[in-house]
């Protein structure tokens, strides 16, 4: 093709790059005010039904040789990617619950690493057919029909603004939309990892046939096995992502992907091997050295991390953009990710030219470049510090099994009751509850380093004893109304301070003070397994003992809701008394 258009190899490929990705400046914008404006699925069939249109003419282009056609299809299909995203992130959170948009999501990121593989692998193997041009025609107008197919059992999802007005000047939306993101700014630290994470990827997936070819001195098919690594670990990840969150949003295993692709990373460039044969590796003689296995495993790494490192930030998108303006911020995430891509471009041209670094070292800058720039996002948001702190906790230090759970209300608010065993009680119920909880906590911990800024964080409320600190007392329960009626959870330990002995002590008045300002139901609770931990105060004050054991169970117990008329300090602590029974 590139001498049919007597251009060079290398200009026809970055020319056809560029015609696919500059679709997605253009027009995501209007693809986001589109999604939000009108029902999803019949903009979703639409655009699949353009595609065998598309695909059609491609197929004539195939048979002709027009290939200065095919370049200008290139860009329509870009186009054709970009009206469909918007929509095809938007409608997940419309047809699935908040504990299935992470696995809803990680099927999506699953589909989409696999599609790309079987694409990649399938235009190698069509590529050396005698009818070749046949098989392509046929193929892409086959794959074009059977998404369309599929369109057709997507199931409505009703405008979300239809007062929108759209607005088809594109320079003027696409600032508009940015703007609109960077307004919300956990949201828009989000996107920004997502594109980080594709200028990463694309860094990896567009130096695979330069490095296999020049570093490793092997031929096409290691290139493809390389890219097979890299998409699989993507799409094992984005499915144990799911599991990993207890099917959540569970910010804490974001952390933990970007760690893993740092060091994958940096592993993969110390397996690079100093010196390769002189004949050129198959991808049957790669595999079967052991030295070269390392890189692919440490492939698969970066990909099964880099899967728990964007599937969550996905969801949280979706679940933290409004409703009315969610197709927007998709639009918005898919334009950062275009730019970061393209940037990956040229940071890849400048260290391999007037820097003179190799493809190696070009890796070896990405896995650190990962680490400093996940860092300064995690600064920037503490949640994600806050809820990695948890999920470690939750997973390393603890095994919680939780019982009637399903006895807190989804929506609306409820004040929690739990008896007061440790320092990471609060942590270890916010772990196992899938809603977000405003904690009620001593103000004295506020002063620990560790423990005040955690609970900072998490946005508790500090509470003292009114003879100790009248001010403090009457702003902990002005804040407790607050956020009760703004629909919330609150959550409170009754007795006042940690048991000493192991019992749980007598509950205090405080809550009946909450309830006859705000009539809330009341969910009873009660944490068993803490009693000995190194931050209990068994055998000692807290954190003065040498941890003895790890990964210990814990057990959640969830009462059936009072009432609030009923919901006495000592009928509670009856009900507390009687989950928690005798273990402690």
């Amino acid at each position: 093709a590139p001498e049919a258009l007597g251009l060079p190899t290398d200009l026809v490929m970055n020319l056809a790059a560029g015609l696919f990705i500059l679709p997605f400046f253009l027009f995501s914008a209007m693809a986001g005010q589109m999604a939000d404006k009108y029902e999803k699925s019949a903009i979703m069939r639409k655009v699949k039904l353009a595609e065998v249109l598309i695909m059609s003419c491609a197929a004539i282009a195939f048979a002709t040789e027009s290939y200065w056609t095919l370049l200008i299809l290139l860009f329509v299909m870009g186009a054709q990617s970009t009206f469909f995203g918007p929509a095809k992130y938007a409608i997940l959170p419309q047809h699935v619950s908040t504990n299935e948009l992470v696995g809803a999501n990680a099927l999506v990121e699953m589909g989409t690493f696999v599609a790309i593989l079987v694409g990649t692998l399938g235009a190698a193997l069509i590529v050396d057919q005698e009818n070749a041009r046949l098989i392509t025609s046929v193929a892409i107008i086959g794959v074009a029909v059977m998404g369309y197919l599929s369109s057709l059992a997507i199931p409505a999802a009703p405008s979300a603004n239809p007062d929108l007005k759209l607005d088809f000047n594109p320079l003027r939306t696409t600032w508009q939309i940015l703007r609109q993101a960077r307004a919300q700014r956990g949201i828009y630290l989000a996107i920004m990892a997502i594109s980080w994470f594709w200028f990463l990827g694309a860094s990896y997936l567009t130096q695979f046939p330069n490095f296999a070819k020049t570093v490793l001195h092997a031929d096409a098919t290691v290139v493809s096995l390389l890219l097979a690594m890299f998409t699989i670990g993507i799409a094992v990840g984005s499915l144990l992502c799911d599991h990993l969150s207890g099917h959540r949003i569970e910010l804490g295993i974001v952390p933990i992907g970007s760690l893993g692709v740092t060091l994958f990373g940096i592993d993969f460039y110390l397996a690079i091997p100093s010196v390769m044969p002189a004949a050129v590796l198959g991808w049957t003689d790669f595999v079967s050295r052991p030295e070269l296995m390392r890189l692919l495993l440490d492939l698969g790494g970066i990909g099964l991390f880099g899967g728990f490192f964007i599937v969550p930030l996905y969801a949280f998108i979706q679940q933290r953009s409004a409703i009315e303006e969610r197709a927007q911020i998709i639009a918005a995430n898919n334009i950062l990710n275009a730019l970061f891509m393209v940037g990956s471009a040229i940071a890849g041209m400048l260290v391999l030219g007037p820097l003179n670094l190799g493809i190696a070292e070009l890796f070896l800058l990405i896995a650190v470049a990962n680490l400093l720039v996940t860092f300064y996002v995690y600064s920037q948001i503490p949640e994600f510090a806050l809820r990695f702190v948890i999920w470690i906790l939750a997973h390393i230090m603890y095994r919680i099994r939780s019982q009637g759970l399903e006895r807190i209300p989804e929506e609306g608010a409820a004040v929690l009751v739990c008896n007061h065993v440790s320092f990471v009680d609060a942590m270890l119920i916010a772990a196992a509850v899938k809603r977000p909880i405003r904690f009620v906590m001593d103000y004295q911990i506020f002063k620990s380093p560790f423990l005040g800024w955690f609970f900072r964080t998490a946005k508790a409320i500090p509470i003292a004893p009114r003879h100790k600190d009248e001010r403090i007392y009457e702003q902990a329960f002005n804040a407790i109304s607050e956020e009760l009626r703004a629909g919330n959870l609150v959550c409170i330990f009754p007795e006042g301070k940690l048991t000493r002995s192991g019992e749980i002590n007598t509950f205090r008045g405080g809550i009946e003070i909450i309830l006859a300002n705000d009539p809330v139901p009341v969910i009873p609770m009660a944490l068993q397994g803490l009693w000995g931990s190194f931050f209990s105060h068994k055998d000692g004050a807290a954190f003065t003992k040498v941890p003895r054991r790890f990964w210990s169970r814990v057990r959640l117990l969830v009462g059936e809701p009072v009432a609030a008329d009923a919901a006495s300090a000592a009928h509670l602590e009856l009900q507390v008394r009687g989950l928690r029974g005798e273990l402690a």
